[in-house]
């Protein structure tokens, strides 16, 4: 089976500081795989240098997608391609409304696609969407994350991958500020995304296991100063919770 995402021997420099080291990293279509390491590891280094954020320079190695190297396209061209970062922490913009927001970024993201549709045509799919993840109507007429809970915040992330569906999402640390509650909700919403679209696959970046619980990952890998050093089942998981970060 081809690789969707497949890293190889990449190194990263931010702020001329060598942050990722000879990274290899190969995920498959509709595959869940955890990245799980201390604080300053490198995880949200990894996820904002598949995004193409421009303050993070790829020194060597490749990431391709689809078989295709996009070391040097934008963030644009490569959400376009199927990638999809839920930020840790979203912005709030006043005066947007969210459903304004989904509207614009769905047809510029399928701007020159048979999928670009007219206001009617978004609002029966945003309302499908909607009820997908069981998000009552008014929602999506309050502004862009002003004013909302943490859990809201998760909340905007997951309809927004829900109405892009992307190939690839990555999540980074969906679980941070979330309490029981709030973070069941949001998984529940996230496997719902996934099962109705199969293939997309998921990174998930995260501190600690309870996220693991709702969201079963094939693969779980532990970073540490910037390179994988192990990688399991979703087992591993719970042995990093009993053992903390330790290499064997």
């Amino acid at each position: 089976m081809n690789n969707l995402l497949n890293i190889e021997n990449l190194n990263v420099k931010v702020d001329d500081k060598h942050i990722l080291k000879n990274l290899d990293l190969k995920i498959e279509n509709g595959q869940i795989h955890a990245i799980m390491g201390p604080n300053g590891s490198g995880k949200s280094t990894l996820a904002y240098t598949l995004m193409g954020h421009p303050k993070y320079k790829i020194e060597s190695g490749n990431i391709s997608f689809e078989n295709k190297i996009i070391n040097n396209l934008p963030v644009d061209q490569r959400s376009k391609l199927g990638l999809f970062l839920a930020l840790q922490y979203p912005y709030e913009i006043e005066g947007v409304t969210l459903q304004d927001f989904l509207r614009q970024s769905y047809n510029t993201h399928y701007q020159n696609s048979d999928k670009k549709l007219n206001a009617k045509g978004f609002s029966d799919l945003l309302n499908e969407k909607m009820k997908l993840l069981e998000i009552e109507e008014s929602f999506v007429k309050r502004y862009l994350n002003v004013g909302f809970s943490g859990g809201e915040k998760k909340l905007t992330e997951t309809l927004q991958l829900a109405v892009l569906q992307p190939k690839l999402a990555i999540l980074d640390e969906l679980d941070s500020g979330l309490d029981v509650d709030a973070l069941k909700k949001a998984c529940k919403a996230i496997n719902k995304i996934k099962k109705d679209n199969t293939g997309m696959a998921l990174l998930v970046i995260t501190h600690y296991n309870r996220i693991l619980k709702y969201l079963e990952p094939n693969f779980v890998h532990i970073m540490k100063n910037g390179k994988i050093t192990k990688s399991g089942n979703k087992d591993l998981a719970f042995e990093i919770e009993n053992k903390g970060y330790l290499e064997k």
